[in-house]
Formats: C-alpha cells, sequence, structure tokens
C-alpha cells in the first residue's frame, strides 16, 4: 500500500470508530473485532492489500508494542480505586503469580508433548502466551477511579502485575534455549531475574510514583499557583522510571504499573488532608472520605485524573495501529491443528484450572471466579514478548513457528472474549454474588 493509501484506510478507520461509539456499546462486538476484521480483509487473508513480516520487522513491532503496554500499564495503575490491603488485592496476586506459573507450566507441558517443542521452548511460549493484556481488555477492565466492581478491579490489577511477573519465565525459556545466561544450576536466574528484578521493579514504581505525587501537590500548594502540564508529566514518569527500572535489570513493566498505582493512592492521601465542602475526583470513590471533603478551590489537581484521559486516547490510537497490523500478519496456512488446538487448550483447559487453583483457600465467591477463569485474555502484551525473545537471537525455524501459534491465539482471543465480554458481564452484575 502506498502512503496515501494508509492515511486513507487510518483516517477511515478513526472516523468510523469515532462516529459509531454508541453504536458499538449497544452491539455485541469490541472496537478490537472490528479492527481485526479491517485487518483479515485487507490483509494477505483475503484481499492483500498490504502485509506485515514480524520476522523481518521484529524491531519495529516491539517498539510499537513495548509504548502500547507501557501506556496501558499506566493507565491500569492509576485506575486502582483501593488502598493496597491483602483482602482485596489477595485475589489478583494470587492471579498474576500463581494463576500465571500454573499456566506457563501448563502452556510448557501442552508445547513439549503435544506439539513436539522443546522444554526451552515450550516454557518460552507459556510466557508469551499466559500473560493477561492491558490494552486489549478495556470491556472487561477499570474504567475510572471510582469503579468498585470486584470483578473489574481483578481483571485490572491481575493484567497490570502479571505483565511484569511473566519476564522470569521468558528469560527461563530463553536460557534453556541458550540465548541468555541462567548460571549454575540456574541461581542466577532465581537471584536476578526472578528476586531481584521483581523486587527492584516493585520498589522502583513505589517511589517514584510517591515522590511525583508529593512534588506536584506541593508545587500546585504554593502561592501563586504553579501549572503542570499533567499529560507530559505521566508519560515523562512513565519514560523515567521505565529507563530507570531497565538501567538495574529490574522489570520495567512491573515498575510503570506500580509507578501508578502509587501515585493514585498518595494523590488520594494527600486530598484526603484537605478538608472542605465538595469531594475531589469521583463521588463515589471509597478512598476518599465523606468526613474529609475537598474544596476545588483549594485543593490541587490531581496528576492521575488529569493525564488518565489522554493516556486512554493512546490506548486507542495504539490498539487500533496494532489489531490491524494483526491482520497484516496473518496468513490462512498459519490455521492448523496446531495452532487452534493450543488456542482452545489455554481458553479452557489451562487458564480455568490455573485460576482455580490459585483461587483455592480464599473467599472469592465462585461467580467471580469462574469470569475470572474465562477472562484472560491475550493480545499486545503477547507478541512484546515474542519479538523481545526475536530480538535475544531465537532460531529463524522456531521463531516462524512461534509467531504463528501467538498470533492464532490472539485472534481467537480477540474473537471468543470480545463476543462474549458484553452479554457475560451483563449476567454477572444481574446474579447475586455468594462466597465461598
Amino acid at each position: 500500500m502506498s502512503t496515501i493509501q494508509w492515511f486513507l484506510l487510518i483516517g477511515f478507520l478513526l472516523l468510523a470508530r469515532g462516529l459509531s461509539s454508541t453504536i458499538l456499546q449497544r452491539s455485541p462486538f469490541t472496537s478490537s473485532i472490528f479492527y481485526l476484521v479491517v485487518g483479515l480483509v485487507a490483509g494477505p487473508t483475503i484481499l492483500d492489500l498490504f502485509r506485515f513480516d514480524p520476522l523481518e520487522q521484529s524491531a519495529l513491532l516491539e517498539a510499537l508494542t513495548e509504548v502500547a503496554v507501557l501506556i496501558s500499564l499506566f493507565s491500569a495503575g492509576v485506575k486502582m480505586p483501593v488502598p493496597v490491603k491483602m483482602p482485596r488485592w489477595g485475589p489478583p496476586i494470587r492471579l498474576a503469580w500463581v494463576s500465571m506459573s500454573l499456566t506457563v507450566g501448563l502452556v510448557a507441558a501442552f508445547g513439549y508433548y503435544v506439539l513436539d517443542l522443546p522444554v526451552g521452548a515450550g516454557i518460552l511460549l507459556g510466557a508469551i502466551l499466559a500473560p493477561t493484556d492491558p490494552v486489549l481488555a478495556t470491556d472487561v477492565q477499570s474504567r475510572h477511579h471510582g469503579d468498585k466492581d470486584q470483578l473489574r478491579f481483578t481483571l485490572t490489577s491481575e493484567a497490570g502485575m502479571n505483565d511484569g511477573t511473566a519476564f522470569p519465565f521468558v528469560m527461563l525459556g530463553l536460557g534453556l534455549l541458550g540465548l541468555h545466561e541462567l548460571g549454575e544450576y540456574g541461581v542466577r536466574w532465581v537471584l536476578v531475574d526472578v528476586l531481584w528484578a521483581t523486587a527492584a521493579a516493585i520498589v522502583i514504581g513505589v517511589i517514584f510514583g510517591a515522590a511525583l505525587a508529593r512534588l506536584s501537590w506541593e508545587m500546585r500548594s504554593r502561592e501563586p499557583k504553579h501549572e503542570v502540564l499533567d499529560d507530559l508529566v505521566g508519560l515523562g514518569l512513565i519514560a523515567v522510571g521505565y529507563g530507570v527500572s531497565a538501567s538495574v535489570s529490574a522489570w520495567g513493566f512491573l515498575t510503570v504499573f506500580f509507578i501508578g498505582v502509587a501515585l493514585r493512592q498518595t494523590e488520594l492521601k494527600l486530598a484526603g488532608r484537605t478538608k472542605t465542602k465538595t469531594p475531589i475526583d469521583h463521588a463515589d470513590d471509597p478512598d476518599v472520605q465523606a468526613s474529609e471533603p475537598i474544596d476545588n478551590k483549594d485543593a490541587p489537581p490531581i496528576i492521575s485524573t488529569e493525564s488518565l484521559i489522554f493516556e486512554e486516547h493512546l490506548e486507542r490510537l495504539s490498539e487500533l495501529l496494532l489489531v490491524l497490523l494483526l491482520g497484516g500478519m496473518m496468513f490462512m496456512d498459519y490455521w492448523s491443528w496446531r495452532t487452534v488446538g493450543l488456542a482452545l487448550f489455554l481458553f479452557f483447559i489451562a487458564r480455568p484450572v490455573s485460576v482455580l487453583l490459585s483461587m483455592t483457600g480464599s473467599r472469592v465467591p465462585w461467580s467471580l471466579r469462574g469470569m475470572t477463569a474465562w477472562f484472560g485474555v491475550r493480545g499486545i502484551g503477547s507478541i512484546y514478548y515474542l519479538m523481545y525473545a526475536i530480538q535475544h537471537g531465537l532460531p529463524t525455524a522456531l521463531a516462524k513457528d512461534m509467531i504463528q501459534l501467538t498470533l492464532i491465539v490472539i485472534t481467537l482471543s480477540i474473537l471468543f472474549h470480545g463476543i462474549s465480554a458484553k452479554p457475560m458481564m451483563n449476567r454477572f452484575w444481574r446474579s447475586p454474588q455468594k462466597s465461598d
């Protein structure tokens, strides 16, 4: 396609999405399904107007998906409306660490015994597909700061955390393939890739998010009033936090999510100290106590609130571009018993089994467990991990096989989870919730 044709295609997509917002909200389809269908029709599957080779363009695709995931992780972090307390955060933590680890193991076993992949490739495939996606799962994730829904909170915080907790398994898979140093008996992998990289990422995220919240609050509280460009500050915080994390071998995705969480929590604490008349932000936000209202004239604006709108716009643009490119990467011969079988195994066995086992002994209602077990959306994050592996020397033949397996899983996830999201969520909200 020529440059002019690309302008026309993207322009028509933007116009169609913008003008049909209400129609899409009322329909059983998501925006991702719309973009995917356009990509499949225009791509090599049907009309072959354009094609995108993920093997040749892996560096570009890695950068695009990396930026998209970072923005989405920060947005997910600042949507977290509750204090970080174990009764509420326990289920997402179980999902992000226990369920994801179990999923990696189950997919690795399927890859080794059924798909005839090497052990290292099986683990790498599990790490690529295990994390749920923060970019394409907007219909089942928290929508704003005051969203109290437990299901959306669980799915959002799980996606925010497991995009970082998957990295140790990516490195383990690469190490077993001879592409990363694991150390004798895996000691380096445990100490550096698991313990240090995870702990450092969380600490850096909490420090950066809390520090910027306090700095911005102090600057805006001074007289004369100090203006802050929240959208640029939010993007700058993502970039600096991610860069610092990567420079000390910590997992940057985890850092960025916890930057958003710490920023939001700190701002709420600071806002709660300003006693006036009108509550700041959302009136139904459980973190802003009714006994401590806030005067909008005296209280400084909140970065997490102001920057979220801009970053959600960037999320929409990245979703459009990357799902469209997904259609341009798909070929008819990608559809086989291996690729479709893996997707069905992941959706109907690996995800439900891992979620139910990770929730054993918890007080999470069974209805919420069932919904969580189904809505393990795979998407842009999986493409990023795949491109990351290719850029780290994944052999060409194995890379091509992994591309086919990953793209079919993502495509079917967009279709299955996208079509089922609205009816299942509506039914869930109408049904009474019962715990153990």
